[in-house]
């Protein structure tokens, strides 16, 4: 291996030691129980709980109702996961939903995912994060009215093209802010928490005395509101892609999820009681960021903490969405899914820079053109169409292969609830309010039919793609990744 070009770094391991540096070094020697939940919890807790509940509450009409559906959420994430930590015991490989969509139902679908997930569903999660970073960190500039579009729109970009130069050039740099991020967003929702239980001890709960009046009773408001609030949820599959790390993964695997879902599901629950505790439903609607509404009635001058603090916990975990989808784009290039450009790691630094650059590119595409909640409601539609693919091959090895080894089995109503609830997701929106978009969306899973035959089936390549290729290469700075020999 004395080629200096090719980087002796494993496929597969790259990305998340780029992202995680120091903690996969401490992750290799096993995770137990707590880091589980730390890592579980840590994932979950974005953007979403800063940014959802107004729109929750827009979509539901009421706070008893809206409360209903955070619980909700929390159950149907619960369950989810716990569908998912058999499928990680039968199928022991790394790369999420993408591997278990490959084994299960074979090359063509998995394709579809990457396809979809590398050109849309990361970026447009990404671009949803970056612009609630832009929201609260300038909704102190605007107080008592809500932010100019332009605005937000400019910080959000701006915040995407710091992220991107970040994660290109150093990664060092990437892990160690992510602990102070960490502690930053478990500050902000405490504060919040013992805000609204000081203010309900009080006796302020004129927001929950009109109980269920004005629900809204339609099935598609009902889906919006979902997809809403499992955005904040969303990260609870996350353990499933470090199951080859897990010390006794049949015991803590299932043990961490049981533990740091419910936790954060009533952790979300009680901020909202808290949002509600300090205004009222009309004034949570009309606030752009919630939280920094909240400092303000609640915390008076010290308000500028909640927006820090809330900016700094969705830049956090927007740093961690560039990584986690970087094994995807590592994987799938390797079985030959994606251009090889893609998989490649930059000569110097060892980043993914092109997958990165891709991404980001994407995400800036999706900022300028659409809003937090569309955006949302994107990602959300395409997350849970596959989401239900998967569930439906975990319920097909159960029915079909029920000899296959696995150490943790799921009880089989379980997967059936998540499996109804994804095609309710899924449909719910279609059939009450036909949106030109979800055509699109569809329409543009199925264009991968194009590329897939001539390009992965027949193997096909064009001469001008791999000088293409070559010129990218030399100007990036990257070549292809081997496994490492020893």
């Amino acid at each position: 291996s004395t080629d200096p070009l090719r980087l002796s770094t494993d496929p597969l391991n790259l990305s998340t030691d780029l992202s995680e540096g120091k903690e996969k070094l401490r992750l290799k020697q096993e995770v137990g129980l707590i880091s589980g939940v730390s890592l579980i919890a840590g994932t979950m807790i974005g953007s979403g709980i800063f940014m959802s509940p107004e729109w929750v509450l827009h979509h539901m009409g009421n706070p008893a109702s809206s409360l209903l559906i955070w619980a909700a959420c929390g159950l149907l994430a619960m369950f989810g996961a716990l569908s998912y930590a058999e499928l990680g015991t039968i199928i022991k490989e790394s790369g999420g939903e993408y591997i278990y969509i490959l084994r299960i139902f074979g090359s063509f679908p998995a394709f579809l995912f990457a396809y979809t997930s590398v050109i849309l569903v990361r970026p447009a999660g990404l671009a949803a994060v970056c612009l609630s970073f832009a929201e609260y960190a300038i909704a102190p500039f605007y107080p008592g009215c809500s932010s100019p579009q332009v605005a937000i729109k400019c910080t959000a970009a701006a915040c995407i093209l710091i992220l991107t130069i970040i994660n290109c050039l150093n990664v060092r740099l990437a892990t160690s802010v992510m602990n102070i991020f960490t502690a930053a967003k478990l500050l902000a929702l405490l504060v919040i928490v013992v805000g609204g239980l000081v203010l309900l001890a009080k006796g302020q709960t004129q927001s929950f005395q009109s109980g269920f009046q004005g629900t809204t009773a339609g099935i598609g408001a009902v889906g919006v509101a979902f997809y809403q609030g499992l955005w904040s949820y969303d990260g609870w599959n996350n353990l499933n892609y470090v199951t080859e790390e897990l010390k006794k993964p049949e015991v803590t695997l299932p043990r961490a999820l049981m533990i740091a879902i419910p936790l954060v599901t009533c952790l979300y629950l009680l901020v909202n009681v808290s949002y509600l505790a300090a205004m009222t439903p009309s004034e949570l609607l009309s606030s752009g960021a919630v939280a920094v509404t909240w400092g303000d009635k609640v915390l008076g001058s010290w308000a500028w903490l909640i927006s820090l603090s809330v900016a700094l916990s969705t830049f956090g975990s927007s740093n961690g969405t560039f990584f986690s989808g970087g094994r995807v784009c590592y994987i799938a290039a390797r079985e030959g899914h994606m251009p090889d450009i893609l998989s490649m790691a930059h000569v110097r630094c060892l980043t993914p820079s092109p997958a990165l650059l891709f991404t980001s590119a994407m995400s800036l595409i999706m900022i300028i053109s659409g809003s937090f909640t569309s955006i949302v409601n994107f990602f959300s539609f395409m997350a849970w169409l596959f989401y239900g693919m998967t569930i439906s091959g975990l319920l097909y090895l159960k029915i079909k292969k029920p000899e296959l080894p696995r150490s943790y089995k799921v009880p089989i109503i379980i997967p059936i609830i998540v499996l109804m609830a994804a095609v309710y997701l899924v449909l719910a929106p279609i059939i009450d309010q036909p949106q030109v978009e979800i055509l699109y969306i569809v329409l543009f899973i199925f264009s991968g039919v194009i590329f897939y035959f001539p390009l992965v089936r027949f193997k096909y390549h064009p001469r001008f793609l791999e000088r293409v290729t070559l010129h990218l290469q030399l100007l990036l700075e990257v070549a292809p990744t081997t496994k490492d020999a020893n």
